[in-house]
């Protein structure tokens, strides 16, 4: 069974959905709200001096609506949205292409931007600053280095890794901008608004019952909501409700705080092989049989969140809320080890 918070299966599987539900006007974007007034001014701002958008530079957990704003921003400027990622970009003459082809106000979107490699960002420098391409032409002393002008264009970079991003790329932004986890009732709104897109029906308590369970992400909120239509349209009457909710939870091994079996893996992992830690990040993933990037970018943030695991210099720790809610006795001496 794939799993709901699998990155890859956005890739693929519910493409097409995101783009359905994906909210076409600002007032359709639910949550975030100090982050959109903030946004709102700069971008009223740029209007009113006739210029693009500053860089502006997205950071926070993965399906929190980064895409989304990106797309908002580009319709709120009335202008054409690139879109790219930093592992499609391999080669400088990659990069080359698509500024060259900008046109002017265009936004350029790069997601994952902290796998853009090092050549890339270097490049990307004197094009954020001076709106400057430099190409070196040949090789050895002959090499010479062809300077194109570019055209005023906005670059948007969503990351949810912040910290592997240079100090010198990061500093080009003119504006940066977090991303915080959804409160349950924002989440609510989100899936009610989804479900009346699809011409679900559903009660509230079934709304309710995926909200819980969603990770405080609307990408996966929107995910369940398909997941638990498909079973009450073949063991119910069509209709969301909280017994079908439930029922489908349950086929889906996920508990009543969105946990799947990787997350509760991990925090069995460390508390039944490491003793509750603390344990490094390269210890964990070999005991876990995961990949660190993994346990960093799908598992902790959520797991943080909820306040199950905290990040040590000395490695990752179970809390007491984590025993609790796997229902294992804490150690009594309380030790860890170091």
């Amino acid at each position: 069974m794939s799993s709901i918070i699998d990155p890859v299966e956005k890739k693929n599987e519910d493409s097409h959905l995101d783009k359905t539900l994906r909210p076409k006007e600002w007032k359709e974007y639910v949550g975030q709200e100090h982050l959109k007034k903030n946004l709102l001014i700069l971008l009223q701002a740029s209007k009113k001096r006739k210029e693009p958008v500053e860089h502006v530079l997205l950071h926070g957990p993965a399906g929190l609506g980064k895409t989304t704003l990106a797309h908002l921003i580009a319709r709120e400027m009335n202008t054409n949205i690139r879109i790219t990622s930093g592992p499609a970009i391999e080669r400088v003459g990659d990069l080359a292409s698509i500024l060259t082809n900008l046109t002017p106000g265009d936004i350029l979107f790069i997601d994952e931007a902290h796998r853009l490699n090092k050549l890339i960002e270097e490049i990307l420098y004197p094009a954020m600053e001076s709106r400057t391409l430099d190409i070196v032409i040949g090789k050895g002393p002959s090499a010479r280095t062809l300077q194109l002008e570019l055209p005023p264009f906005t670059l948007i970079a969503a990351t949810t890794r912040i910290g592997l991003l240079s100090s010198p790329l990061r500093s080009r932004f003119g504006a940066t901008f977090r991303l915080n986890f959804y409160t349950e009732p924002e989440i609510q709104e989100i899936i009610k608004r989804s479900a009346k897109l699809l011409n679900i029906h559903a009660e509230p308590e079934g709304l309710s019952k995926i909200a819980v369970s969603s990770r405080s992400t609307p990408r996966i909120a929107n995910r369940l909501l398909k997941r638990v239509r498909d079973y009450a349209e073949v063991h119910g009457t069509g209709v969301i409700t909280k017994d079908t909710a439930e029922k489908t939870l349950h086929l889906l091994e996920i508990d009543e705080r969105g946990l799947e079996p990787g997350d509760r893996k991990l925090l069995e992992t460390i508390i039944k092989k490491f003793r509750g830690g603390p344990v490094g990040i390269r210890s964990l993933a070999a005991a876990s049989s995961e990949e660190e990037d993994t346990i960093e970018e799908v598992y902790e943030p959520y797991l943080l969140q909820l306040g199950f695991l905290e990040r040590t210099s000395k490695g990752r720790m179970a809390t007491p809320a984590a025993y609790r809610h796997l229902g294992l006795p804490e150690p009594k001496d309380q030790q860890r080890l170091m």
